[in-house]
């Protein structure tokens, strides 16, 4: 059961009523050098590629609240592609955008089934979440089903982007094909592909369940018996 608390509360990445994809205005043109063809916009912005040169997808925002955060009514199965962008690039709360390190490292969710429990390698599309809201964003989530997986990581590198595949065909420019994996940084077919998930690689990381990661928090905050030098160690684990 929902608190009143996060009943009110909608994570920052989810999309809103009223966010639409803006017009597709498409070209694909020859990039210098090797005249190698690039997906790109015919009013093209600087904020529209990633730090990686990707090309993403449009999609319009609803106004803030006195907060910072949007507005409208979430569609709660959406995530929108610029936020979703912002705070796995920056490592922010997917629920309140703030700095998502915490004392046991980052958090990531997914659900129940994601992966298999043995699993030493995660690609996730998902932002991590702050020791604050780690609880709420696992009973928000209708993919977590209040029950998701929980990995603890000190280390999540960028991976690639999920998106879809543009070229050419007799209405122009088209989709061609929408994969059904995350491309990597460096793929060949990056050129002319329009973003709309980022995703990190988790290799080395602990999985527990919610119950345990709320526990761990817990006592990572609490003051240590030999005062504040003394190191907590970082648990064992893959």
């Amino acid at each position: 059961m929902r608190t009143s608390t996060e009943s009110s509360l909608v994570p920052y990445v989810t999309l809103r009523e009223g966010e639409e994809g803006a017009p597709a205005n498409l070209l694909i043109t020859p990039k210098r050098p090797g005249n190698r063809l690039q997906l790109r916009y015919a009013d093209e912005e600087r904020d529209d590629r990633d730090i990686r040169g990707v090309l993403w997808a449009r999609c319009s925002q609803t106004p803030r609240d006195e907060r910072g955060m949007p507005t409208g009514m979430p569609r709660w199965k959406l995530m929108h592609p610029s936020r979703q962008r912002e705070t796995m690039q920056e490592l922010r709360c997917q629920v309140c955008v703030k700095r998502a390190r915490t004392p046991l490292g980052f958090i990531f969710l997914a659900g129940p089934n994601d992966y298999e429990p043995d699993a030493t390698s995660i690609i996730t599309g998902q932002p991590p979440v702050c020791a604050k809201h780690a609880r709420a964003a696992a009973r928000l989530c209708p993919h977590l089903d209040g029950r998701p997986m929980v990995f603890i990581t000190r280390s999540a590198p960028l991976y690639g982007v999920h998106g879809t595949l543009y070229g050419y065909g007799e209405d122009g420019v088209q989709v061609v094909a929408a994969p059904d994996h995350p491309l990597p940084y460096g793929h060949p077919n990056l050129p002319t592909l329009l973003a709309s998930q980022l995703v990190r690689r988790l290799n080395s990381f602990r999985l527990v369940d919610l119950e345990e990661l709320l526990e761990e928090l817990t006592a990572a905050t609490q003051p240590l018996p030999g005062g504040p030098d003394d190191a907590r160690p970082w648990p064992s684990g893959r």
